[in-house]
């Protein structure tokens, strides 16, 4: 579990630097007009999008942590459960990517 917990801090303090470095390069790079200022909204790491993208993939990512409770698998001989994890994750960030889509129009 604290593993868990370190790679998270770790992956968000990155995040928060590289939006950082983006947002610097943004506003160095010249006049800012209503596009630039729309982009660096978007970097904001707790913003409604950065919310939902998170919780959709929450409920997911705990969605297939329940099925593999409920499936046979042997863990020191089956990827079973890293695959299975890995396909609710990527179904997770396409619900999401559709769920933004359909937001922006």
């Amino acid at each position: 579990m604290g593993g868990i917990v370190l790679f998270i801090a770790i992956a968000f303090i990155i995040s928060v630097i590289f939006n950082f470095f983006t947002r610097k390069q943004v506003l160095d790079s010249g006049p800012i007009d209503e596009h630039a200022l729309e982009f660096l909204k978007t970097l904001s790491p707790f913003g409604y999008s950065n919310a939902l993208k998170w919780g959709i993939l929450a409920l997911f990512g705990g969605a297939g942590l329940v099925l593999i409770e409920f499936l046979p698998y042997k863990l020191s001989d089956s990827p079973l459960p890293y695959g299975v994890e890995a396909i609710f994750l990527g179904i997770g960030f396409l619900v999401y990517h559709l769920v933004s889509r359909t937001g922006n129009r």
